[in-house]
């Protein structure tokens, strides 16, 4: 085996600069697919967070005052820096959670994409505007609303990240970055990418480390809006806090979406749709619509063909540019999904295929493609976001069953239907309690900033951030 190089951080990116962390503790990043040390990154304390903070807050007081069109061109500076090292970024991503190369290479591609839309919008922001309003109308002036807290999970930490910090730099706030702390070497790199372009010093500032350096973030009073990306029970711990403060939080978290299958579904459509909405990155991803909802007539024909799909995936090495489905993110992550591949068995589930550890790779985090089958809402599999490579299959007899299963958890992210009559799909996708409803798996739109709420517990604060959510408005009546 290859031993790879370690890449070993000590320092933070504050005020502009990479300055020495005062904590002494640290994190390791593993390699998923080889179990060897990728590096380490200091675990963030209190102190390294007042320090961001306090370097946010003074950088604020100018960069506010900058005009859309001056934020434009620093975004798009970041976006050109994205651009010119996105081999590397990719490359230093998938070391660090294991994803395949198709996976890492569109989370950059999207985060460039992020911040130029974002610039985008900064040049065509309206500070001010007189809109009707008494005898004379009323002056409408947006203001930042200040210093953000922009907390990313590990599975695409690019483009999650650019969501948070693009849109917010738009709109005049600064950024106190934390990225997952299983993928934080990148953030080096993003950091030089934002010195680069000419980021005035403190307007971004990156702390590295775990849960601790993430609560000490979002409960310190020097933060004006939290941005946070992740599972749907720290989402509840963060809006906790902050509905202390009565802060602003805005958290897309998890999710158990279906795709329902009508009868007369293209069987060869949905399979072709397994790789890449139903699993991708292993199902590693809080829109995997890893729920299938059949008709029971239908129900043998659409488990052996995601039997045989899912057998003909290349499943292996993430860096070989063939693989589609790689190991898990980490041994953490691998057990947790062990833990529901058991729950199913026990509560009555029928395994199809998979079910336990790829043992052939020797080393790796690796759990097999799995479909369980007879699957109903009383079986943790249907109801619990798994996180991982596995499908569940539950048939119905009628529509309103179908609806009835699909609404029959406590999410509501994403969803598919499946069906020739593309009317008669989106007749049916209207009656599903879910943000975004994919039509044979296909979306409507490639824009980032598509707009969609997200339904129950997949989000708090209505979705993916724009410019708009890091505005305040305030209304002056003109004399």
């Amino acid at each position: 085996m290859k031993t790879e190089s370690r890449i070993d951080r000590s320092d933070l990116f504050i005020g502009g600069a990479f300055v020495d962390a005062e904590s002494t503790a640290r994190f390791t990043a593993v390699n998923p697919a080889t179990e060897q040390i990728v590096g380490s990154v200091p675990d963030g304390n209190e102190a390294d967070v007042r320090r961001a903070v306090a370097a946010a807050r003074r950088a604020f007081a100018q960069w506010r005052t900058t005009t859309g069109a001056e934020r434009a061109t620093v975004l798009n500076g970041i976006a050109d820096g994205i651009a010119e090292h996105a081999d590397e970024l990719s490359a230093l991503v998938a070391r660090q959670n294991g994803a395949p190369r198709w996976w890492v290479e569109q989370d950059v591609r999207i985060a460039e994409m992020v911040y130029r839309n974002a610039a985008a919008q900064a040049a065509e922001l309206r500070s001010e505007e007189i809109l009707p309003g008494g005898e004379y109308g009323n002056l409408i002036c947006r203001e930042s609303i200040g210093v953000v807290a922009a907390i990313a999970p590990w599975n695409s930490p690019t483009a999650l990240m650019g969501m948070k910090a693009a849109a917010a730099l738009a709109a005049g706030c600064t950024v106190v970055v934390k990225p997952a702390p299983e993928t934080s070497l990148d953030s080096y790199l993003l950091s030089e990418i934002c010195r680069k372009a000419d980021v005035p010093a403190g307007v971004v500032n990156v702390v590295t480390g775990g849960a601790g350096t993430g609560a000490a973030l979002v409960a310190h009073p020097g933060i004006d809006k939290v941005s946070f990306t992740g599972s749907t029970e720290a989402g509840k711990a963060i809006a906790t806090t902050c509905a202390q403060a009565l802060k602003p939080v805005n958290a897309e978290l998890g999710g158990k979406s279906a795709a329902v299958l009508l009868d007369d579904a293209d069987l060869e459509t949905f399979t072709d749709a397994i790789p890449w909405r139903c699993l991708p990155y292993s199902g590693q991803v809080c829109h995997s619509i890893t729920r299938i909802i059949v008709p029971r007539t239908l129900r043998d024909q659409v488990l052996e063909a995601a039997a045989a799909k899912l057998a003909s995936i290349p499943f292996g090495d993430p860096t070989d540019p063939a693989t589609i489905m790689g190991p898990l993110a980490t041994a953490g992550q691998r057990d947790r999904v062990e833990g529901y591949l058991r729950s199913g068995r026990e509560q009555g589930a029928r395994l199809v295929t998979g079910g336990g550890r790829a043992e052939a790779f020797g080393t790796g985090f690796y759990i097999t493609p799995t479909i369980f089958s007879d699957v109903d809402p009383s079986m943790r599999i249907f109801s619990e976001e798994i996180f991982g490579p596995v499908l569940t299959v539950s048939a119905y007899d009628t529509e309103d069953e179908a609806v009835a299963l699909h609404d029959a958890t406590d999410f509501g992210l994403s969803g598919a239907v499946f069906s020739r009559d593309i009317d008669r799909a989106s007749a049916f996708a209207r009656r599903l309690a879910t943000g975004e409803v994919l039509i044979n798996g296909r979306h409507g739109a490639p824009d980032v900033n598509l707009v969609r709420s997200f339904y129950k517990h997949s989000s708090l604060g209505d979705g993916m951030d724009l410019v708009s959510g890091y505005l305040l408005t305030k209304s002056i009546p003109r004399p």
